[in-house]
């Protein structure tokens, strides 16, 4: 039997593309990762639902980020989340954040030490703004995303402590890029900035591990 041509590859190497655990048909000349990508959050939206994860022969992809198309791959693997589980997009995409900046930090240690001060103050004020980016993603949350940690403190709190942390961090490396000596910044970004990333990492995991275990996926159909 013909197949037909939304299945049909374009090349002797099979690519393998699988949503929320059932397989998915590429359209003609769908063969880059974007393009995948593409087609997929497509399938979702047209459910519903939202690309939450993917994965490229194993390895998972940030989704805040554009793929870096490769040549050579042969499993493309997807979830998705319905409407009703925004919470958990966003802690995924903090998440992502998180990790983002934290190798951001690490790269910024190298570049402050090896350029002059007004050089490396100009990474530190760039990598300010990347900083931030994970707070204001969870003060997107709903106040119902988690149960209060303790019975007393609630999401809202937590959130503005993050806030206040992170603008307090900001004011301290500030303070440091005063000298033209780039030690003192160097210093701040391992001491104050690095510790920091750290902490939320791990209360972001723990806020999406609370979230996913009182959410149900359900997938209803196959996807063809």
């Amino acid at each position: 039997m013909r197949k037909n041509s939304f299945d049909a590859l374009e090349t002797r190497d099979e690519i393998e593309v699988i949503l929320d655990g059932l397989p998915v048909g590429l359209p003609s000349g769908h063969r880059s990762l974007n393009a995948i990508r593409c087609h997929l959050e497509t399938l979702a939206l047209e459910r519903h639902r939202i690309l939450y994860s993917l994965s490229v022969d194993g390895q998972p992809a940030n989704l805040a980020l554009p793929l870096l198309n490769q040549r050579i791959f042969c499993r493309v693997e997807a979830g998705t989340i319905a409407l009703e589980e925004t919470s958990l997009l966003l802690l995924k995409k903090a998440f992502q954040q998180t990790d983002l900046a934290r190798e951001c930090v690490e790269t910024a240690l190298t570049l402050v030490l090896i350029n002059d001060g007004r050089v490396a103050h100009e990474v530190w004020w760039n990598l300010a703004s990347v900083l931030k980016e994970p707070v204001i993603t969870l003060s997107l949350l709903p106040e119902n995303t988690c149960e209060p940690f303790d019975n007393r403190t609630s999401l809202t709190q937590l959130r503005k402590w993050q806030l206040e942390q992170i603008a307090a961090i900001i004011r301290d490396v500030n303070e440091a890029c005063h000298s033209e000596d780039p030690i003192p910044l160097s210093n701040a970004l391992e001491n104050r900035v690095l510790p920091w990333l750290q902490s939320l990492s791990e209360l972001i995991s723990l806020w999406h591990e609370t979230a996913l275990a009182g959410s149900r996926f359900g997938i209803s159909s196959a996807v063809s």
